[in-house]
């Protein structure tokens, strides 16, 4: 029987606000701009009639008293259902991924989709006064969704720092690559000297200059070091202002629309699962189980082969996240297919938890120019916590959205967490993964491991002592033995020597 439940985009448009214009627009308004602009994609003229939820991404650069609410009000929209989400980067694709049930099962007609900031504008602005004193009117009962809950471990050993946590990740990635590290600076030069190019290429790019590997990697004035392994370009850009919105609806709403097919896109396939909360908890440092089965499933689903995949969009706050999903969904080093059409976050920009938003507006309008084409989109979030992926393309999935169950594969990854950490550790350590964090002046400031005793249990610790911190600057310290104590001083773990 013909499913005419089908979801498909029907509508898309995105804005990037140049820098200095006289009067910018805040974060809601630039939502409200690409609300309209997706409307009118559309070219029908009633749809807002048949637009019944509101879904939005978290604005983390400024605050309002009911954001979806006032979103809808601006559009002249009223929606049964409102959602608005905690920060995650991996929440553009869910929200897709959840409307995409949701109209196979006919709760919905239409979902509005949207997300932006405006956090240049907001920094520019208030260059001199604290955050604490911005204005706070978030109303808790429209958040839907987990919110972040940092354990004490992370607090103590500053891992809530993303460039922390996701340097450690590098060099866990690095050591088992088996380069070393003039090598892997070299590889990671090259990766994302590829997205730069691509960003460079986009009119939507907050940077529009390509860079070269050596550019990205080599520190300067205007590229500090940041942490161990990264420079500022290898690093997301969270300062800029843009927006995004789509559209949603069934093929039988499309139809009484009299939207253009040519303008459907179908999600063909989808997934969403999250890994093990706590890094330090996981059983390896430079993988993920939530992007490896969200993967195979997502695929299931569209019924096809990674090799039908034409081009990607991964997620690349870093560039270990990127390294993790090629690893997951085998994709080897030679492969010429492009791992971004948007040109990645240190370049195209980060609208913080929304970037993703963008690359699914940017596959739909691959898609729309070239209706051969099969696109895999993957979100992260968190500390590679949560994954969502969709693929794209102008056939329905092979199996519709709502008919199947994830809740025991997601068990299956989190039932492989390990014991708590030892809080007072002393003996030998095994380094797992480990990063130092610089100074603004490119000064060794404090590193920070990931190890395992002997004992078998994981351990954190800080590494302080200036000819230490330079041995991990210069050499490959993965695997290596050393000694950690706990000082009582600071209550904390120490790296005391290096075998």
């Amino acid at each position: 029987m013909d499913n005419k439940n089908n979801p498909v985009i029907i509508g898309a448009a995105q804005f990037t606000q140049r820098k200095n214009i006289p009067q910018p627009l805040d974060s809601l308004s630039l939502m409200v701009k690409t609300g309209q602009m997706a409307i009118e994609d559309t070219k029908a003229k009633n749809i807002v009639d048949f637009i019944d939820a509101i879904y939005m991404v978290n604005i983390s650069s400024w605050s309002y008293e009911d954001a979806p609410g006032e979103l809808g009000k601006r559009l002249n929209i009223t929606p049964k259902e409102k959602i608005y989400l905690p920060d995650g980067g991996q929440s553009p694709q869910m929200l897709v991924n959840k409307a995409a049930k949701k109209i196979t099962n006919e709760e919905h007609r239409c979902v509005l989709i949207t997300g932006g900031e405006a956090a240049y504008s907001i920094r520019k602005t208030f260059k001199n006064v604290p955050p604490e004193y911005w204005p706070k009117k978030e109303d808790p009962k429209y958040i839907n969704g987990e919110r972040w809950a940092l354990a004490q471990d992370v607090i103590n050993y500053q891992l809530f720092f993303p460039t922390t946590a996701y340097a450690i990740f590098e060099t866990a990635l690095r050591a088992s690559s088996g380069r070393n590290i003039e090598e892997h600076k070299k590889y990671m030069g090259k990766l994302f000297e590829h997205f730069s190019k691509i960003a460079s290429k986009n009119p939507y790019s907050w940077t529009q200059k390509p860079f070269t590997a050596e550019e990205i990697t080599t520190p300067s004035p205007e590229n500090r070091l940041v942490v161990h392994p990264y420079t500022k370009r290898m690093c997301a850009n969270n300062l800029v202002d843009q927006a995004g919105t789509i559209l949603i609806a069934s093929e039988k709403v499309a139809e009484s629309l009299n939207i253009d097919k040519k303008k459907w896109i179908y999600i063909m396939g989808g997934a969403t699962f999250k890994n093990i909360d706590e890094i330090y908890r996981r059983p390896h440092l430079d993988d993920s189980p939530a992007a490896r089965e969200g993967n195979r499933l997502a695929l299931e689903q569209a019924g096809l082969k990674l090799s039908d995949i034409d081009k990607f969009d991964l997620y690349s706050c870093f560039p270990s996240i990127v390294e993790i999903f090629m690893k997951e969904l085998g994709i080897t080093d030679d492969d010429p297919r492009d791992l971004t059409l948007t040109g990645g976050l240190p370049f195209f920009g980060t609208p913080l938890s929304n970037y993703s938003l963008h690359a699914i507006i940017n596959t739909v309008n691959s898609i729309r120019e070239n209706p051969s084409l099969k696109v895999m989109v993957i979100a992260n979030g968190g500390y590679n916590t949560k994954q969502s992926i969709g693929i794209y393309g102008t056939e329905r999935p092979k199996i519709p959205w709502g008919a199947r169950d994830d809740s025991k594969i997601q068990d299956s990854i989190l039932k492989e967490i390990l014991p708590e950490p030892i809080e007072k550790a002393n003996g030998k350590f095994i380094v797992n993964g480990y990063s130092i964090i610089y100074e603004r002046s490119g000064e060794l400031k404090r590193g920070v491991a990931i190890g395992t005793l002997e004992n078998g249990r994981r351990s954190i610790a800080f590494v302080t002592k200036p000819e230490l911190l330079l041995a991990l600057d210069t050499q490959e310290i993965v695997g290596k033995s050393c000694i950690v104590q706990y000082d009582p001083r600071i209550e904390r773990n120490i790296i005391i020597s290096i075998e």
